[in-house]
């Protein structure tokens, strides 16, 4: 094999792998980046709220939704609240394990529309973890939250009145 084969044969090898590795980290890299720009409806955690509470009132809608491989029943407690922006809230669902063997479900979520995701703050979720249910358990799974008074600069949400918060429960599997 001469020099330039072996060459490009190691270039080709080097990018294969970084191909790779690139494929591998997309996934994880993809979810910080929605998780910080609130992109595809996707909501920014915060470990605490500074903001002001404004006059203006926001309603919110809950959304819940379970996949058939996945034996629980899932709703919210509450359908709709109606909050001050940068009023903390707390709601919660309920899930109940249908079957006779423990299960381990991950909640995925997503607000609509998914311009407003970028202001919707979670405190406190039950998505953040994996839950796990023992055969039959019931649980009540709150969820803490504001919508950041920066949605008022946002000239594309002036007159938004609703927001649903969605969430649908995958069976983890190990």
């Amino acid at each position: 094999m001469s020099k330039k084969n072996h060459h490009l044969a190691l270039s080709l090898l080097a990018i294969a792998i970084g191909m790779v590795c690139i494929a591998y980290a997309s996934v994880p890299l993809y979810r910080l980046f929605c998780a910080a720009t609130g992109f595809n409806g996707t909501t920014k955690r915060v470990e605490a709220n500074h903001s002001q509470i404004l006059d203006r009132k926001i309603t919110v809608t809950f959304n819940a939704d379970v996949d058939p491989n996945l034996p629980w029943k899932f709703y919210p407690l509450q359908k709709k609240i109606t909050l001050k922006i940068g009023e903390n809230k707390k709601v919660a669902y309920r899930a109940e394990n249908l079957s006779d063997k423990p299960v381990t479900g991950q909640a995925v979520y997503n607000v609509t529309p998914e311009e407003a995701a970028a202001y919707f703050n979670k405190i406190q979720c039950f998505c953040f973890e994996n839950q796990t249910l023992k055969a039959h358990q019931k649980i009540r799974l709150p969820v803490v939250f504001f919508i950041d008074p920066e949605i008022t600069k946002d000239k594309d949400l002036a007159n938004l009145k609703t927001i649903t918060l969605s969430y649908t429960f995958f069976k983890v599997k190990k």
